[in-house]
């Protein structure tokens, strides 16, 4: 059977943070930016699906396959990392600045990586800015997503930055999710489908993911989304970090820490315990 006990599993993502906190900063940019174009390509792909169908439902089920392609070629998530790293840190196997390390490393790639590709999108989208957004229904559609990712929250003022916040903790936690789901198998398949169910989960209910919005925003913006940069920050992606961390250690690294945490060996019936076996000495 390759079903990995959730013991085990908790113990492989441990051991997976210990060695994302030593990663050179060349291997966390480059597979950063590997995982934010990846995201943004499956993002991209979700809307396609969406317009094309008319069944918005449609994207959420396809969409995971960027997810699976990051997991599978060993990338690196911010987002993701925020639950791994966090469970290495609570159990003392790394310290703060090598997990800070690898969070501020790994963002900047995604973050890399997800303008390269919604400027690459954007260009095949427009013809080079040839033509309109009007043309091309999955352009208008980005557009249409990017300003409900922003204005939308800016217009509702404190009541929107508390959904967005929220948004992103539950979005998170699907996200660390399917990190764990993807390590409770030792096959392929067993990996691919452990991954896909619980990004499909917070894909179809609309959570809000950090990395998919480096894409889905800037992408809104070069297609003519009236957006700055400041609404972007402030209203998305700041509010949006923040609360997938704490998504992804409250539900995830705790949760684990908690239950899963190496526990010293209870003694067998009628062995004595090291304590009391030290005052019979005495």
């Amino acid at each position: 059977m390759d079903f990995v006990k959730p013991a085990e599993m908790a113990k492989a993502m441990s051991d997976s943070g210990v060695v994302r906190a030593d990663l050179p900063i060349r291997d966390m940019l480059v597979r950063g930016m590997m995982a934010g174009a990846l995201l943004g390509i499956a993002t991209s792909l979700a809307v396609t699906g969406a317009v094309q169908t008319g069944v918005p439902f449609a994207g959420a089920i396809i969409f995971p396959v960027g997810f699976v392609m990051i997991v599978c070629l060993g990338l690196e998530l911010c987002t993701g990392n925020f639950g791994i790293l966090m469970l290495s840190y609570m159990e003392g196997r790394i310290a703060v600045a090598p997990m800070m390390r690898n969070f501020a490393w790994g963002f900047l790639g995604n973050l890399i990586g997800s303008l390269l590709y919604a400027l690459l999108l954007v260009i095949a989208l427009t013809n080079f800015w040839h033509t309109g957004i009007d043309a091309n229904p999955v352009a208008k559609k980005i557009v249409e997503i990017s300003q409900a990712k922003t204005l939308v929250y800016q217009n509702l003022g404190t009541a929107g930055m508390i959904t967005c916040f929220v948004k992103a903790m539950l979005c998170n936690w699907m996200v660390c999710l399917g990190v764990t789901m993807s390590m409770m198998s030792t096959s392929t398949f067993g990996k691919i489908f452990g991954a896909w169910l619980p990004i499909f989960l917070f894909f179809a209910q609309g959570f809000e993911h950090a990395v998919v919005n480096m894409f889905m925003i800037p992408a809104g913006m070069m297609l003519g989304a009236p957006i700055s940069f400041e609404q972007w920050w402030v209203w998305n992606q700041i509010p949006v970090t923040l609360g997938n961390f704490a998504g992804g250690v409250l539900f995830i690294s705790l949760a684990w820490y908690l239950t899963y945490r190496p526990k010293a060996a209870a003694p067998s019936r009628g062995e004595a315990s090291p304590a009391s076996a030290a005052m019979a000495v005495h």
